[in-house]
Protein backbone atom coordinates (compact mmCIF):
# COMPACT_ATOMS: atom_id res chain seq x y z
CA UNK A 1 0.00 0.00 0.00
CA UNK A 2 1.50 3.52 -0.98
CA UNK A 3 -0.32 7.22 -0.45
CA UNK A 4 1.51 7.67 -3.58
CA UNK A 5 0.13 6.72 -6.58
CA UNK A 6 2.75 7.84 -8.84
CA UNK A 7 4.27 4.95 -7.03
CA UNK A 8 4.48 0.78 -6.33
CA UNK A 9 4.43 0.04 -2.87
CA UNK A 10 8.03 -1.09 -3.27
CA UNK A 11 8.97 2.61 -4.63
CA UNK A 12 9.08 1.57 -8.19
CA UNK A 13 7.36 4.03 -10.79
CA UNK A 14 4.24 2.70 -12.27
CA UNK A 15 3.01 3.64 -16.04
CA UNK A 16 2.08 6.43 -17.36
CA UNK A 17 -1.46 4.36 -18.22
CA UNK A 18 -1.61 2.98 -14.52
CA UNK A 19 -1.07 6.42 -13.25
CA UNK A 20 -3.90 8.05 -14.85
CA UNK A 21 -6.17 5.34 -13.97
CA UNK A 22 -4.80 5.52 -9.94
CA UNK A 23 -5.37 9.68 -10.26
CA UNK A 24 -8.96 8.72 -11.76
CA UNK A 25 -9.45 6.36 -8.79
CA UNK A 26 -7.94 8.75 -6.15
CA UNK A 27 -10.09 11.36 -7.49
CA UNK A 28 -13.62 9.14 -7.01
CA UNK A 29 -12.66 8.03 -3.92
CA UNK A 30 -11.19 11.75 -2.55
CA UNK A 31 -14.89 12.76 -3.69
CA UNK A 32 -16.95 9.49 -2.76
CA UNK A 33 -15.36 9.86 0.50
CA UNK A 34 -16.60 13.93 1.04
CA UNK A 35 -19.57 13.14 -0.16
CA UNK A 36 -20.33 10.39 2.31
CA UNK A 37 -19.03 12.80 5.06
CA UNK A 38 -21.50 15.56 3.88
CA UNK A 39 -24.78 13.14 3.66
CA UNK A 40 -24.18 11.25 6.76
CA UNK A 41 -22.00 13.15 8.97
CA UNK A 42 -19.40 10.24 9.65
CA UNK A 43 -15.82 10.88 8.70
CA UNK A 44 -13.44 8.96 6.14
CA UNK A 45 -9.55 9.59 6.42
CA UNK A 46 -6.87 8.81 4.66
CA UNK A 47 -6.48 7.37 0.87
CA UNK A 48 -4.01 4.76 -0.28
CA UNK A 49 -3.38 2.89 -3.06
CA UNK A 50 -3.42 -1.17 -3.11
CA UNK A 51 -1.80 -3.70 -5.38
CA UNK A 52 -3.34 -5.96 -7.69
CA UNK A 53 -5.36 -8.69 -5.58
CA UNK A 54 -6.58 -6.14 -3.34
CA UNK A 55 -9.41 -3.16 -3.82
CA UNK A 56 -7.92 0.15 -5.01
CA UNK A 57 -7.97 2.31 -2.40
CA UNK A 58 -8.35 1.63 1.26
CA UNK A 59 -9.22 4.34 4.20
CA UNK A 60 -10.48 4.03 7.69
CA UNK A 61 -14.24 4.23 8.47
CA UNK A 62 -15.38 4.36 12.38
CA UNK A 63 -11.64 3.44 13.12
CA UNK A 64 -11.43 0.42 10.68
CA UNK A 65 -9.91 -0.03 7.59
CA UNK A 66 -11.89 -0.04 4.89
CA UNK A 67 -11.48 -1.26 0.83
CA UNK A 68 -12.78 1.01 -1.73
CA UNK A 69 -12.96 -1.41 -5.18
CA UNK A 70 -13.37 2.19 -7.89
CA UNK A 71 -15.37 2.07 -11.09
CA UNK A 72 -16.28 4.41 -13.50
CA UNK A 73 -19.62 4.02 -15.47
CA UNK A 74 -18.92 5.51 -19.04
CA UNK A 75 -21.74 5.60 -21.88
CA UNK A 76 -20.07 3.93 -24.24
CA UNK A 77 -16.04 3.01 -24.50
CA UNK A 78 -15.87 5.90 -26.84
CA UNK A 79 -16.38 8.15 -23.73
CA UNK A 80 -14.42 6.60 -21.66
CA UNK A 81 -11.57 7.16 -24.33
CA UNK A 82 -12.34 11.07 -24.22
CA UNK A 83 -12.61 11.58 -19.79
CA UNK A 84 -8.99 10.05 -20.16
CA UNK A 85 -7.56 11.71 -22.80
CA UNK A 86 -8.56 15.64 -21.54
CA UNK A 87 -6.16 17.49 -23.40
CA UNK A 88 -8.07 17.39 -26.62
CA UNK A 89 -10.88 19.33 -25.80
CA UNK A 90 -12.50 19.87 -29.45
CA UNK A 91 -13.18 16.26 -29.64
CA UNK A 92 -14.29 16.07 -26.52
CA UNK A 93 -17.25 18.20 -27.48
CA UNK A 94 -17.96 16.96 -30.75
CA UNK A 95 -18.80 13.54 -29.43
CA UNK A 96 -20.53 14.58 -26.34
CA UNK A 97 -23.08 16.95 -29.00
CA UNK A 98 -23.31 13.38 -30.59
CA UNK A 99 -23.88 11.59 -27.72
CA UNK A 100 -26.39 13.76 -26.50
CA UNK A 101 -28.65 12.17 -29.31
CA UNK A 102 -28.98 8.63 -27.55
CA UNK A 103 -31.46 7.59 -25.64
CA UNK A 104 -29.49 7.60 -22.42
CA UNK A 105 -31.94 5.49 -20.32
CA UNK A 106 -31.10 2.37 -22.82
CA UNK A 107 -27.58 2.35 -22.11
CA UNK A 108 -27.92 3.09 -18.72
CA UNK A 109 -29.44 -0.15 -17.42
CA UNK A 110 -26.85 -2.04 -19.85
CA UNK A 111 -24.15 -0.40 -18.78
CA UNK A 112 -24.61 -0.73 -15.03
CA UNK A 113 -25.39 -3.78 -15.15
CA UNK A 114 -22.42 -5.11 -16.94
CA UNK A 115 -20.33 -3.32 -14.59
CA UNK A 116 -22.14 -4.74 -11.80
CA UNK A 117 -21.43 -7.94 -13.44
CA UNK A 118 -17.58 -8.04 -13.96
CA UNK A 119 -16.40 -6.42 -10.82
CA UNK A 120 -19.01 -9.34 -8.96
CA UNK A 121 -16.53 -11.93 -11.06
CA UNK A 122 -13.35 -10.42 -9.19
CA UNK A 123 -12.22 -11.99 -6.11
CA UNK A 124 -11.27 -9.50 -3.60
CA UNK A 125 -8.62 -9.73 -1.11
CA UNK A 126 -10.20 -7.96 1.84
CA UNK A 127 -12.69 -8.12 4.72
CA UNK A 128 -14.26 -5.55 3.94
CA UNK A 129 -15.09 -4.14 0.43
CA UNK A 130 -17.38 -1.42 -1.22
CA UNK A 131 -17.48 -0.56 -4.30
CA UNK A 132 -18.05 3.13 -5.10
CA UNK A 133 -19.17 3.96 -9.14
CA UNK A 134 -18.82 7.01 -10.31
CA UNK A 135 -20.93 8.43 -13.19
CA UNK A 136 -19.32 9.63 -15.51
CA UNK A 137 -21.53 10.24 -18.28
CA UNK A 138 -23.12 14.24 -18.58
CA UNK A 139 -26.20 11.66 -20.07
CA UNK A 140 -27.79 10.51 -16.95
CA UNK A 141 -29.10 12.22 -14.52
CA UNK A 142 -29.25 11.32 -10.82
CA UNK A 143 -33.24 10.41 -11.00
CA UNK A 144 -32.79 8.17 -13.75
CA UNK A 145 -29.54 6.41 -12.03
CA UNK A 146 -31.82 6.28 -9.07
CA UNK A 147 -34.51 4.60 -11.06
CA UNK A 148 -32.18 2.21 -12.68
CA UNK A 149 -30.43 1.39 -8.67
CA UNK A 150 -33.69 1.00 -7.39
CA UNK A 151 -34.33 -2.15 -9.39
CA UNK A 152 -30.97 -3.83 -8.55
CA UNK A 153 -30.82 -7.50 -7.62
CA UNK A 154 -28.16 -7.56 -4.69
CA UNK A 155 -27.84 -11.18 -5.48
CA UNK A 156 -23.98 -12.74 -5.55
CA UNK A 157 -21.97 -9.69 -5.04
CA UNK A 158 -18.60 -9.53 -3.35
CA UNK A 159 -19.07 -6.03 -1.18
CA UNK A 160 -20.40 -5.33 1.64
CA UNK A 161 -22.71 -1.66 0.40
CA UNK A 162 -22.80 -0.09 -3.48
CA UNK A 163 -22.64 3.23 -3.69
CA UNK A 164 -23.00 5.69 -6.86
CA UNK A 165 -21.91 8.93 -7.07
CA UNK A 166 -24.19 10.34 -9.44
CA UNK A 167 -22.01 13.07 -10.79
CA UNK A 168 -17.93 13.62 -11.93
CA UNK A 169 -17.58 16.28 -9.57
CA UNK A 170 -18.98 14.95 -6.55
CA UNK A 171 -21.97 17.78 -5.89
CA UNK A 172 -25.13 15.35 -5.43
CA UNK A 173 -25.91 13.35 -2.87
CA UNK A 174 -24.92 9.50 -3.19
CA UNK A 175 -26.93 6.90 -4.06
CA UNK A 176 -26.53 3.76 -2.45
CA UNK A 177 -27.53 0.55 -4.77
CA UNK A 178 -27.03 -2.41 -2.11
Amino acid sequence: MTSDPRHTQTGSPVSHSDLEKRLLERDAARLFMRRYEQDFNEPMRHIWHNEPAKPDISCYFQGKPLDLEIAHLYATSEEAKHVRDRDNTDLLWHYLAELASVNPCDRLETALLSLLHSKAQKHYDSDRVWLVIRNVSPLWTRSELLNVAMSFDETNYPFEQIWLLPDFDGELPLIQIA
